[in-house]
């Protein structure tokens, strides 16, 4: 039986509200927590990051966590998931996290789906305050090549941004009002991805090496990356481990070890690697579809 994405958030919310032993912290001695949603969500809705946010208010007593609205409503903060320029969005967190007093000692950082890049490129652009550590918990970290089942399940948006980024995805128009187009990585097309790109070939290192984002993402302690095993959201699947399609094909993938950003080590990856930074986990559901004991065991000690 195939569930719509709004189910998703359903069945996640109900497993994540189910009971479990948690493991309290002293509320002395917490890390604050910054919660970026996914495409389709927004930072408030009860049913996914508003239930996330209590349930980590939960098992780290005092803890501040601050779940991202990008806009002045819930409404602003969902359309612009799919219409705000991914560049504006991390300009207006990287300046609402610089003037949050409660930030100024660092924080951890947990994005969901495509909000998982997006904060890594917080993490490249904006060292301070300083992220501790990156939690990407389904994000398109080599952005995706298909856009098989948009969350949200609003058919005629979905299928509005299926048709422009088939059209025309780098096209000056087109990547400037579609998220998806920022990150649509096309191997195909891999000169018109480095060229006109304007997000995510920025921050992957695509066309100019920037030491400054190589140097912050370094900074991070802990890069941990979460690939959902029965993944139909993500295409490909292992862009959730920095994977992709290899380079001129749309059929054969590669390893984020196999990869000339890695290989060429231009954002830092390797020597985070060989430090123990980069953590891969994984869990055998749909997209962003996890329990609470799973979250619990396999996130939570991320956030102390």
């Amino acid at each position: 039986m195939t569930i719509s994405a709004t189910q998703m958030l359903v069945v996640t919310a109900v497993l994540l509200l189910l009971p479990s032993p948690g493991s309290a912290k002293d509320s002395n001695d917490t890390v604050p927590l910054v919660l970026w949603h996914g495409m389709g969500d927004s930072c408030c809705n009860p049913l996914s990051m508003g239930s996330i946010k209590k349930m980590v208010e939960e098992d780290v007593p005092g803890i501040y966590v601050l779940s991202l609205m990008i806009g002045q409503s819930i409404i602003q903060d969902t359309e612009n998931g799919f219409f705000k320029d991914v560049n504006e969005q991390v300009a207006f967190v990287c300046n609402q996290l610089a003037q949050d007093p409660k930030l100024k000692d660092g924080y951890n950082a947990m994005g969901f789906s495509q909000g998982g890049q997006f904060l890594r490129a917080v993490a490249q652009r904006c060292p301070s305050p300083p992220m501790k550590n990156l939690i990407s918990v389904g994000g398109q970290q080599q952005g995706v090549y298909g856009l098989p089942r948009c969350p949200g399940e609003t058919s005629h948006i979905c299928d509005w941004i299926r048709k422009k980024l088939n059209s025309g995805a780098y096209t000056d128009m087109v990547q400037k009002h579609l998220v998806q187009a920022q990150y649509w990585h096309d191997p195909l097309n891999d000169d018109l991805y480095k060229k006109h790109s304007v997000f995510l070939a920025d921050i992957n290192q695509e066309r100019v090496l920037n030491e400054t984002y190589k140097k912050n993402l370094m900074a991070l302690e802990k890069f941990v990356m979460v690939k959902f095993l029965q993944d139909t959201v993500v295409d490909p699947r292992g862009t959730e481990w920095f994977g992709f399609l290899k380079t001129g094909q749309a059929v054969e993938t590669e390893t984020l070890q196999e990869s000339a950003l890695y290989t060429e080590d231009r954002l830092g990856l390797a020597q985070m690697d060989k430090a123990g930074k980069l953590v891969f986990l994984e869990s055998d559901g749909d997209h962003l579809q996890f329990t609470r004991e799973w979250f619990t065991a396999k996130l939570l000690p991320y956030l102390h």
